[in-house]
């Protein structure tokens, strides 16, 4: 009798020893007993293979951190002479050269109003770096009742219990509210919230009056507002127009509150801009990235900030400055990742070279987007999403492992079907998905 793919010897074996000694993240881990879980054994490119050769189209680049795809030349051979010279050392007391360029870099990028980097190891680390900073600043500028935060209505922020806290989706928050602090939600801009005739760009208007109504009332005790530029990810991918960004920097510099731009997924040219803020011609006070920094090869995330801020902890007394550390801040395999990964955005005129692929891959959708069943088919950037009309609420479970048959990994959130693919993917792969996911659809 003919094997199943995923139960050749060396498949069924991996699947046994993960199942009894790995707990996976964001998983129920009972569903492993008739769902199996995807042996990877090497990665190339934009594909993943299990140990027989089945590969697997990466479409959402390894939860949106893989720019580049999978094993790519040129951060492979950063890494192995990095090897050479130093691995890690602690940050607090030392420096070393990959940290520091990577800071100056960095800085550049952000148009050198954001000169000061701390570094973390996660989106979540670094929300709460962020979130902890500002309650910190204000408490060293004398106001110390600026302890609350705003974030919007369906935003994801991490799970650490900081960043759960200015977080907005049941599933992962409702368990663990009474461990939380208490923060505000205000409406999100998110288009497909309009009333009919109503612009995005009107609609983002009017939630960023919403805003305003917030701020005039607790503006004394409120921190800073949380958000996630142009696209929210967690929530089903939701997008607004940039005034949205514009109207808020307004309103935090007139009400004295920070802007936090967490940009852990759409940082690093994924929204159609190096930085997505960048398109509301705006500056955070405080800019969080991780994901895609260095290329998905190792964990790192930054908090990046303005000269202002700093000089606040900037004092003769320890219990002023900033007291937030762990074991692998600045860690130089990783930085030297990242440096890799700015190498190639510089030489290779990714941003440039991503708008032609995001138009190839629209023009591919079309089918997509007419689709009867298919409901808000929009694009930013690199990323494109829709919901499904369907009733089932195992379509995202299902969708997934259909999706697996005809090799696209896919990961619906919810009846959002959203691609976010490596921006080496080629004309072929892109043929291959969008007709993979137009097939899906008929079925």
């Amino acid at each position: 009798m003919t094997q199943d793919w995923r139960t050749s010897t060396r498949n069924h074996l991996l699947l046994n020893r993960s199942r009894a000694a790995v707990w996976h993240p964001c998983t129920q881990m009972k569903q492993h007993e008739t769902l199996p879980l995807i042996p990877v054994a090497r990665a190339q490119g934009c594909w993943l293979y299990d140990f027989d050769g089945r590969r697997y189209l990466d479409a959402v680049s390894s939860w949106w951190v893989n720019l580049f795809g999978h094993s790519h030349a040129r951060i492979n051979a950063a890494l192995r002479d990095q090897l050479d010279t130093l691995e890690h050392a602690m940050l607090a007391g030392f420096t070393h050269g990959p940290v520091v360029e990577l800071s100056e870099r960095l800085s550049k990028l952000a148009g050198g109003k954001l000169g000061h980097c701390f570094y973390g190891s996660d989106g979540a680390s670094s929300v709460e770096i962020a979130l902890k900073m500002s309650f910190h600043y204000w408490r060293n500028s004398g106001e110390p009742l600026k302890t609350h935060f705003i974030s919007l209505k369906g935003s994801y922020h991490g799970e650490t219990l900081g960043a759960l806290s200015v977080t907005d989706v049941a599933l992962f928050k409702d368990t663990y509210a009474p461990l939380l602090r208490t923060s505000a939600q205000v409406p999100s801009p998110d288009w497909r919230l309009a009333e009919p005739g109503e612009t995005p760009r009107d609609y983002a208007l009017r939630a960023a009056r919403a805003l305003e109504a917030h701020l005039q009332q607790h503006h004394a005790t409120t921190a800073a507002l949380i958000v996630e530029p142009l696209v929210q990810g967690a929530t089903g991918m939701a997008m607004y127009d940039a005034a949205y960004l514009t109207e808020a920097r307004a309103l935090c510099d007139r009400y004295r509150v920070h802007l936090i731009a967490d940009e852990i997924m759409t940082g690093f040219g994924r929204t159609g801009t190096f930085f997505a803020h960048e398109q509301a011609e705006v500056v955070p006070d405080f800019l969080c990235l991780s994901k895609g920094i260095t290329g998905g090869y190792l964990p790192l995330s930054v908090v990046m900030t303005t000269d202002a801020i700093y000089a606040a902890f900037y004092d003769d007394s320890v219990t002023r400055g900033f007291l937030h550390s762990h074991s692998y801040t600045g860690n130089a395999l990783a930085c030297r990742a990242a440096l890799a990964t700015l190498d190639i955005f510089e030489t290779e005129n990714v941003i440039g070279a991503n708008r032609q692929t995001s138009a190839k891959i629209t023009a591919a959708c079309e089918a997509i987007a007419r689709h009867p069943r298919v409901r808000n088919f929009r694009q930013h950037g690199m990323i494109w999403a829709f919901e499904v009309d369907t009733d089932d609420p195992t379509f995202a479970r299902n969708f997934h492992q259909r999706a697996l048959e005809k090799e696209l990994l896919l990961r619906p959130i919810g009846n959002t079907v959203y691609f976010m693919p490596p921006y080496v993917i080629t004309d072929e792969e892109i043929a291959q998905l969008t007709r993979g996911t137009r097939e899906l659809l008929d079925s």
